[in-house]
């Protein structure tokens, strides 16, 4: 027992270890800077997603300010408590010390885990959730103990909050629920007591959707718009295919939990994994939306592998190193470990015409802080009638939350955009005497101000292209109606 509890430890800590280094490097991903700032809103929902996101920045500002450090702690933390519960998985469905051993090696070289346990989003938070409610489904059904029944409902709810694939999940559980003692759970008073756990913890969302009238559909159906219908099918089951290694495990343990003797008991698992793949795919999801399956699997697959080769541990050792040794030279393209230059070496990137195309993600992390000094020296250099009643108007939320967040210890005003959440929180003072425009093309800003006058078109070596190229104007008497500009923009929040 102790040696299995000193492994967990040792692997958790090398996978925090490697977080860390991860996580120093470059800037706030502008997604990141979306989540800070609504935590500056606290509500209980927002345009693009529930509110538990917002909770934890508000509590990560309250520790750290806004350190890039302390605000990525948070899903290191999550990424390293989803290997731990891996680990005890495997435990509970008789596992021992080279189980817990192969699995936690298959959390540390599943390569997008290092991407999702960096970035301060949502999607880390929700493989935990679904992480922890496969473990309270084990441990039920070991202990039939009604506590893990109500220990489910809570990390639904909680699940919930943060990100609404979870209703994905619980719709997978439900299915496979009916395969375990022919549903027998569905005649029992906890399981629904359960539920009324779940919903009320998830009710304050609900009201709060119905009353901004469902801004989630408006979401979801520019998203496919936008990016779902763009997705190929075959792309979200030719993704899984790219870490053969984890794959690998992955399909030992779907195998012996719909078909195996050993873990008949726990085939309700197996059928929920299938129900939300088929699930996910009909929806035409992103693919590392089922990325929070694999640790359950990874659990299984484990005990059958070091099953298979009990009488041969030394085997176990080679399919581990098999699993982890490949995905090692990848991992800096997950989370940066290396600086930039050495990135760009060490991938071979070509710098053509002053600009190094990085991968979205990397490019994402580049620019804000420049374009948040040359506001703010633009707003330095005003005459001071003019920074009492200036605006800054960004285009999209990640100028927007570059200025919010990072604005703030250059002491900028808080900025207006029209684009989703920082839409309701209004257009600011309609009178002011002078607009900083970041972002905003010429045709929008002459559109709205008789005078425009254009102070920089802003350019960065690794930024994203559509952060690349963008102008920044300073603008004076509005011709138009600011709240009405305003409130005509709502259908349009999400473009």
């Amino acid at each position: 027992m102790k040696k299995s509890i000193l492994l967990i430890a040792v692997l958790a800590a090398a996978k925090f270890i490697i977080q860390c280094f991860g996580n120093r490097n470059y800037g706030f991903h502008r997604d990141e800077l979306l989540h800070l700032s609504v935590s500056e809103h606290l509500d209980w929902g927002y345009m693009e997603f529930p509110p538990f996101i917002a909770l934890i920045g508000k509590i990560s500002y309250w520790l750290f300010d806004y350190s890039l450090l302390g605000v990525r702690l948070f899903p290191t933390m999550a990424g390293v408590a989803i290997l731990i519960l891996c680990c005890l998985m495997a435990k509970e469905l008789g596992g021992k010390f080279l189980t817990i051993l192969l699995a936690g090696f298959c959390v540390l070289a599943f390569l997008p885990f290092y991407r999702n346990h960096t970035l301060f989003q949502p999607v880390a938070f929700d493989q935990l959730f679904w992480t922890l409610g496969f473990y309270y489904i084990i441990k039920f059904i070991n202990s039939e103990n009604k506590k893990y029944l109500i220990l489910l409902g809570i990390t639904l709810g909680l699940g919930l909050m943060n990100k609404y694939t979870m209703l994905v999940w619980a719709f997978g559980v439900f299915v496979g629920l009916f395969f375990y003692q022919k549903g027998s759970l569905f005649n029992n008073k906890w399981t629904y007591l359960s539920a009324a756990v779940a919903l009320f913890i998830f009710l304050p969302n609900i009201i709060w959707q119905i009353q901004h009238d469902f801004p989630l559909l408006g979401h979801m159906q520019a998203l496919n718009e936008n990016q779902l219908n763009d997705l190929d099918r075959f792309e979200f089951v030719a993704e899984q295919l790219n870490f053969p290694g984890t794959l690998m495990v992955s399909l030992f343990g779907l195998t012996v939990l719909l078909f195996g003797n050993n873990l008949r008991k726990y085939r309700a698992i197996g059928v929920s994994v299938l129900v939300i793949f088929f699930t996910m795919w009909m929806l035409n999801a992103k693919a590392y939306y089922l990325f929070a399956i694999y640790p359950v699997l990874f659990a299984a697959g484990a005990v059958k592998i070091t099953s298979l080769l009990h009488r041969r541990p030394v085997w176990v050792y080679v399919v581990a190193s098999l699993v982890l040794l490949p995905s090692i030279y990848f991992i800096p393209q997950a989370t940066p470990l290396l600086p930039i230059e050495e990135f760009v070496e060490y991938r071979d990137i070509e710098e053509k015409d002053g600009r190094v195309e990085l991968t979205g993600d990397y490019a994402d992390m580049f620019g804000w802080e420049e374009q948040v000094k040359l506001v703010d020296s633009v707003y330095r250099s005003l005459p001071p009638q003019e920074k009492d009643h200036c605006m800054l108007w960004a285009e999209n939320y990640g100028e927007a939350g570059a200025l919010k967040i990072l604005g703030k210890k250059y002491g900028l005003p808080n900025p207006i955009s029209r684009h989703g959440s920082f839409w309701t929180w209004g257009y600011g003072n309609e009178d002011a005497a002078v607009w900083i425009s970041l972002g905003n093309e010429q045709a929008a800003v002459e559109y709205v101000f008789e005078e425009v006058e254009l102070v920089k078109i802003i350019v960065h070596k690794y930024a994203i292209g559509e952060e690349n190229g963008i102008p920044l104007y300073i603008c004076r008497k509005p011709k138009i109606d600011i709240p009405l500009m305003w409130k005509n923009y709502e259908a349009h929040i999400f473009d």
